[in-house]
Formats: structure tokens, C-alpha cells, sequence
């Protein structure tokens, strides 16, 4: 069986991924057939001795830019290996310029049969690769790390989660904070009283109606309190109004 989503990653590190393809929940993807990833590394594709791939920015400047030839023939390579029935695979670039990273973005790009990550090194790529090849540009944050693998892994991992098979507990995807646009409740196991803290009695009472509901209500107080823009704009049921009313009347 054909696997349901295909990844290439275009990178200077192919044993980084090793990380998502070898452990936890991201593993069974791979392993059950459900997704497949190749990597494809720039040196590769290099003409000199030295296998160059980086050179001095043009207009001077600190650190080194990605040269574009070497580059631009990974990515052409990905995109053979990870297109599926004669479609092109949308090609992503990891960057600090890039759309933010959100629920959204990856719900949607979890529809895609096929995704290729560009991961880039030093102080970047060409432009004009960019340019030539890069369908989106994505950022998980306002912040920068020394390459573009461990986003990129971020990402697979997030579009992972949204295939059927590669979670335990189908709901377990739908139920995280974000997918609904509000962060998750609190979350309690045994033992049932920890170090003089206990478990909400509500979660012991086996009411399912009066559990969902505390939990919802959670979930909205502590979206309150700790990300009140995702509130901004947000389309409130009915009930979620009137818990919301309840919470700020009680200067909770």
C-alpha cells in the first residue's frame, strides 16, 4: 500500500530526522506504512572536491548564504521523490519570515498528499531560490534556531497527528489545544491525591455531562488568562458566552 502522505526533506543533516522516523508516536506513521520520508542533501549535488555549498553574501555581512545551484537541484530531487500520481508536492521553506505556524495552517496542510521542507543553514538561502521554488514560507515563532530540521520535524509531527491511524484515540487530535481555538483543560491521573494536592472532585463524580462542562470552562479561563488574543474575534456558542459571562462575574 501506497503510503498517505509523502515527506523530502532537502537538508545538510539527513541523520537529524532520524529522530522523528524512529521514535514515538511519529514512528508508527512510518512504520505502518502511513507516511514515508527521503532526504536529499545539497552536498549531493555539488560539483567541486570540496563539495561546496555555501558562500560570503553578496553586499557583504557576517556568515555564509546557501548557494543556489547545489540547492535548487535537492529541492528539483525531493520533489520527484515525494510527488504522488504525476502531482507536484507543496514545497515549504523553513524561515523566520515565514507565515506563522498554527492549527490552521497544519489542518490544512495535513489534506496534502505530498510535502517537501527545505531546511536552511547559516544566514540562509539564495532569494532567488526562494523565489524559483518555495511555495510557502513558514515560521514556527519569533525566534531563530541554527537550521531549518527541527521545525521542519515540529511541522511533520504537527500534520501527522491529523492522519487517520497514527493516534491511539482518534479524538485525541480534536481534543488538543488549538484544534478547537482554545487552549486544553488541566489533566489528572491517579494517584488521586498527590503530595496534598487532589483531583478536581468533578472529574470523580462520573457525571460525563458535568465533566465536559468543567472542562470546556476550563479551557476558556485558562485561555482568558493566558492567551486572550485567541479569544479576539473568536465566534462563541452559546454556551461558551454564557461560561465565559459566568467566569469574568466571578473574577475567575
Amino acid at each position: 500500500m501506497a503510503p498517505r502522505l509523502r515527506f523530502a526533506a532537502v537538508t545538510l543533516f539527513p541523520e537529524i530526522f532520524e529522530a522523528i522516523t524512529r521514535f514515538g508516536i511519529s514512528r508508527r506513521a512510518f512504520e505502518t506504512g502511513i507516511s514515508a520520508l527521503t532526504a536529499h542533501n545539497p552536498r549531493d549535488f555539488t560539483t567541486d572536491r570540496y563539495k561546496t555549498i555555501d558562500d560570503r553574501p553578496f553586499g557583504g555581512g557576517p556568515g555564509m548564504v546557501m548557494m543556489p545551484e547545489p540547492l535548487e537541484k535537492a529541492i528539483d530531487a525531493a520533489v520527484q521523490a515525494a510527488q504522488v500520481e504525476n502531482q507536484p508536492p507543496k514545497v515549504i521553506y523553513l524561515s523566520p519570515q515565514g507565515v506563522p505556524l498554527t492549527d490552521g495552517l497544519v489542518r490544512e496542510l495535513a489534506q496534502h498528499k505530498s510535502l517537501v521542507f527545505v531546511c536552511g543553514r547559516y544566514e540562509g538561502i539564495d532569494e532567488r531560490v526562494i523565489q524559483r521554488k518555495i511555495d510557502l514560507e513558514v515560521s514556527i515563532g519569533d525566534f531563530v534556531v541554527s537550521g531549518g530540521e527541527l521545525p521542519a520535524m515540529m511541522l511533520m509531527d504537527a500534520v501527522l497527528r491529523y492522519q487517520p491511524g497514527v493516534l491511539n484515540d482518534t479524538q485525541s487530535a480534536e481534543e488538543d489545544s488549538f484544534a478547537t481555538g482554545l487552549l486544553d483543560c488541566p489533566h489528572y491521573t491517579r494517584p488521586e491525591v498527590y503530595k496534598d494536592c487532589v483531583v478536581p472532585d468533578v472529574l470523580l463524580s462520573g457525571n460525563h455531562e458535568k465533566i465536559r462542562v468543567w472542562r470546556l470552562t476550563e479551557s476558556l479561563k485558562r485561555t482568558k488568562d493566558r492567551r486572550p488574543d485567541l479569544l479576539k474575534g473568536r465566534a462563541f456558542s452559546k454556551e461558551e458566552a454564557q461560561l465565559l459571562k459566568k467566569l469574568e462575574q466571578s473574577g475567575e
